[in-house]
């Protein structure tokens, strides 16, 4: 029961930020609008979906969406919008481009780096410690086995 109570105020709390009078009419355009908040950045939060988000900002960008898509826009053209007018920056998931490249790749090539150095400083340790003994070490060792 407590965990039914526990799920019912978490699903209200996302559904707070989305205020009464940006709700579209339309059941169908207001879920292509839903949809299309839920990929977009809120640049005040910066990690929540304008969606998600009570700031005016992200208020405003719904608003601006629910407007193109009422206007007659796809999906694709009301998002273009949006990142014509605030840059890629905007998008929660980005395009993956040439000129992005670098930032995609930039993780898995620094873990490949850091398993290289790993590996490099376990071997150099496993080296020093095969190492022979030296002649006094040597001489001890024979005289402890002899006992």
């Amino acid at each position: 029961m407590i965990w039914r109570a526990f799920l019912i105020l978490l699903m209200a709390t996302a559904a707070i930020a989305v205020e009464p009078d940006e709700i579209l009419d339309d059941p169908v355009m207001e879920a292509r609008a839903r949809d299309i908040s839920k990929g977009l950045r809120c640049l005040v939060c910066q990690n929540e979906s304008i969606d998600d988000s009570n700031a005016e900002l992200a208020r405003d960008l719904r608003v601006l969406v629910r407007e193109r898509l009422v206007a007659g826009d796809t999906d694709q053209q009301a998002t273009a919008f949006i990142v014509d007018r605030y840059g890629e920056y905007v998008l929660l998931k980005p395009v993956f481009r040439l000129g992005n490249a670098l930032l995609w790749l930039a993780g898995p090539i620094l873990l490949l780096i850091g398993g290289f150095i790993s590996l490099g400083f376990i071997r150099s340790r496993n080296v020093k410690a095969v190492e022979g003994l030296s002649a006094v070490e040597q001489e001890r060792l024979d005289a402890l086995l002899k006992d």
